[in-house]
């Protein structure tokens, strides 16, 4: 057995971090950049580009991530919520410009233009910090108010540290999401929320009123927002706009089960290919066994991800590593069941595979925490 005999942070970091999380993010990144060149290539040409075009637009974004990822995954937990605090600020900050020069991408203002060739997604940005204060929050809460604090008559009055002061942060939040209109993420940061609420022990019999909340909000799109209203009728009913998912369907099946390799077509005429249907993509060159080993990848995540929030001392990491967990599992099942016309098209990446450069450094900066606490968690 070797030993170690170097003390420096450098090693001591490789030899606490959960190394199996970290080389499998590692290699979907890569694998990212991979699938990027090939569902970009078709992306770019269909609007008159060099084949790298979305390639090159997205390697500042991959710089960016790895070194956010690893310099994140080195921090301590005083470092981690500094900095989930300012991605919090900046990312509220960014919402409100939303409200006034919004940059409108396929009818939905939830971007801010900066400069001419990049666009930032605050409602992406602003995941990692959500995770991490709502873990903060819960766990603080917990050693302030007892065990109870969803029906502590305490932690419900007007006072500095109390629910109040959680929802008027984020409900305001939410509610900018909502009117970009952007009822995917809206629905997912609900999903995400609600899963940390019932980790900190709310009772199950409020799932129904849960429920009934996010069919309610369902309602009011449906007949306000006239994209959600279309894509909903086209899901139910297959009728009126369903070109994606037709050729997304078709694009899975053409690649069988080794692929198609460069006799792949379907993909040439499919919307999105590089963002949001990128699977459908990846399924037609290398066939239905590598999408699964994709999947599977994917999936692993979820299990490390969970592990290390069931192994945690401090509750606080159990939150935020759950919270991740939810958070990331929520986004690859809205994406995968779109793809596969099991859920009408949201227009939400896949992570780490789909080009967008503000849903990857997001992910790079919650997973570099996340690493970062666990770490402290268990070693120190």
């Amino acid at each position: 057995m070797l030993k170690r005999t170097e003390e420096s942070k450098l090693t001591s970091w490789y030899f606490e971090i959960d190394r199996r999380l970290m080389l499998c993010l590692l290699f979907l990144i890569f694998t990212g950049m991979l699938f990027m060149v090939s569902a970009g290539s078709v992306a770019a040409e269909r609007i008159g580009q060099p084949w790298h075009f979305f390639f090159i637009k997205a390697l500042p974004f991959y710089l960016i991530g790895l070194i956010t990822l690893f310099w994140t995954s080195m921090l301590n937990k005083k470092w981690v919520m500094g900095i989930s605090w300012v991605n919090v600020s900046v990312g509220v900050l960014l919402l409100l410009v939303t409200l006034v020069a919004p940059h409108t991408i396929k009818g939905s203002e939830r971007f801010v233009a900066i400069g001419h060739y990049f666009n930032i997604m605050p409602s992406d940005i602003m995941k990692p910090g959500f995770i991490i204060i709502t873990a903060w929050f819960l766990s603080q809460m917990k050693e302030k108010y007892g065990a109870d604090i969803f029906f502590n008559k305490s932690a419900w009055r007007a006072k500095a540290f109390s629910w109040w002061s959680y929802l008027a942060v984020f409900v305001p939040s939410f509610l900018i999401i909502l009117q970009h209109p952007d009822l995917g993420t809206s629905i997912l940061y609900f999903v995400v929320l609600s899963g940390m609420l019932f980790m900190a022990g709310l009772p199950l019999i409020i799932i129904p009123i849960l429920i009934a909340l996010v069919l309610i909000v369902g309602v009011f799109a449906f007949f306000t927002m006239s994209h959600v209203h279309n894509r909903i009728l086209a899901f139910l009913t297959g009728s009126g706009d369903t070109y994606q998912v037709q050729q997304s369907i078709q694009s899975i099946q053409h690649g069988g089960i080794l692929g198609s390799g460069d006799d792949a077509f379907v993909k040439q005429s499919l919307p999105d290919a590089h963002t949001d249907f990128i699977f459908a993509a990846i399924a037609e060159d290398l066939g239905a066994i590598m999408g699964c080993i994709l999947l599977g990848l994917l999936l692993y995540v979820i299990k490390r991800l969970t592990a290390d929030a069931m192994r945690a001392r401090d509750p606080f990491v159990f939150y935020a590593a759950g919270g991740a967990a939810a958070l990331f599992g929520t986004q690859v099942c809205i994406n995968m069941m779109s793809t596969l016309n099991l859920f009408a098209p949201k227009g939400m990446t896949l992570p780490f595979i789909s080009y967008g450069g503000s849903s990857f450094v997001g992910f790079c900066l919650l997973f570099g925490m996340i690493i970062a606490i666990v770490r402290e968690d268990k070693w120190q």
